[in-house]
Order: C-alpha cells, then structure tokens, then sequence
C-alpha cells in the first residue's frame, strides 16, 4: 500500500514538474527557452501556469529599447492594446544575472515582489544595471544560441516609440491618422513545452548574480535606466499602468 502510494506521489509530481525547455512562436521566427528550474523555481512555475492556461497565445511584444532589451507578455492587440488577466505576482528569485540573451521578469517600479506574467529578453550584458536595481530583476532562462537572429529582426523593425512595427513608416508612426492593426505587430502565436524534464537544464552554466548583495544605487535614466520614459502614441495606448522591464 505505502508503495502504491508513493508511486502516485511520484507520478503526481512528474506531472506537475516544471518544463526546462519551452519553444515560442512568434511573427518574426522561433525563440527557443531554456529555462532554470532550480535556480528561480517559483518564478519557472509561474512562468509556466501562463503557458499552460494559453495565456501568452496571440500577445504581442509591446516594448523593445535598442541594445537593452525587448518586453512582452503582458498585452493582446484588437483595436488598441489590452491587459491580459493575470495572477497573483510571484516573489523575486535574483540569484542569477541579466547578461546577454537570458529572459527575465518584469515588474513595478520600487516593487521588487510585482512580477506577474511580463517578461524581457536581455539585449545585451544588463547586469551592472538590472542585478541591483529594484532588488535585481529574476533571470529564469536563456534563449538557443540560433534564437538570437529573431530578437535581431524584431529589434530591427521600425518603431513606433519603443513599440516594434511590420510595413509601418517612421512618418506613418508620428500621424494620428495612422490605424494599426494585429498585423503590423510583432505577435506570439503560441508559447509551448518542448521537454518538461526539469533536470535538462543542469548541463547549463548561467551566470551568478554577484552584485545582488551590495547597496542599490538610484537609477540615473538614460538609455539603460530603470526611469526610461516611454515614447508613445496616443493611438497605440490610453493610460493602462505597465509593468516595466527596468
């Protein structure tokens, strides 16, 4: 009996068991993930509830700051952006860094425990900024080494603010007559599992977040800072609070 009953525990638990590789599809190619399971467990589950309800299926990527980073996640497009339904915000794992080509969580500003489904890819080595800033931005995966021409296209796009847009002028994006539609963004089509073994990761050598531990200095701005303004239209936004990236 006490065997059975440890075999369903086992069988519950590999059920249950965080996902270590997720493939996402986007308009603009596929991004490979591999995600560090034991390294931000909470904000891996998290992550993963998002993709097992679909919730990040037809989003679209609403920010990309050139050499810093790209952001998505959190918004779906009909006629204007709209805030997907999210859950409770996961607290902050900052043990790893925000170097070049890792996904990490967004969050509210002066709120390090605010991250709900919002994300950002890491354009570049972030970490003399994101490690310490608002208690380190959490790092929960890195993208494939050939993920990395997508993140090239989209940030390449023309942009409307920071906002990446298809067969769109940069004249068309400072005209209010301009009307935007789903296809002039960058969409995710789907976010999925490829490989739930969440040992698959143990063979990856992320790199330790080694300022987390020293005195946060305040952001100065800039084009890496964590005050960035955002340089928007009023026709692609109307006043939703947005989680940021930094």
């Amino acid at each position: 009996m006490k065997k059975l009953l440890l075999c369903s525990l086992l069988a519950a638990a590999s059920f249950n068991s965080y996902a270590t590789v997720v493939e996402m599809q986007t308009s603009q190619g596929t991004i490979k993930i591999d995600l560090f399971d034991q390294h931000a467990p909470k904000t891996v589950a998290n992550f993963l509830k998002y993709i097992q309800s679909d919730a990040y299926n037809q989003t679209v990527i609403h920010r990309s700051v050139d050499n810093f980073i790209i952001q998505g996640g959190g918004f779906t497009y009909d006629e204007g952006f709209k805030a997907i339904t999210t859950s409770a915000a996961v607290q902050n794992e900052p043990e790893l860094s925000n170097v070049k080509g890792t996904i990490a969580m967004a969050k509210l500003d002066r709120n390090e425990n605010s991250a709900t489904s919002q994300w950002f890819f890491n354009l570049k080595d972030n970490s003399a900024n994101l490690d310490i800033q608002n208690g380190g931005f959490t790092v929960f995966g890195q993208i494939s080494t050939d993920s990395f021409a997508v993140l090239d296209t989209i940030a390449e796009l023309v942009h409307c603010g920071e906002v990446p847009v298809v067969n769109v002028t940069k004249e068309q994006c400072a005209s209010t007559d301009t009307v935007l539609t789903t296809a002039n963004l960058v969409s995710i089509n789907s976010v999925v599992v490829l490989d739930n073994d969440e040992n698959s990761s143990v063979n990856l050598n992320p790199t330790k977040n080694t300022l987390i531990d020293t005195v946060e200095k305040p952001s100065t701005g800039g084009s890496d800072g964590g005050s960035m303004g955002w340089l928007l239209l009023p026709l692609l936004f109307a006043g939703f609070k947005r989680r940021r990236a930094a």
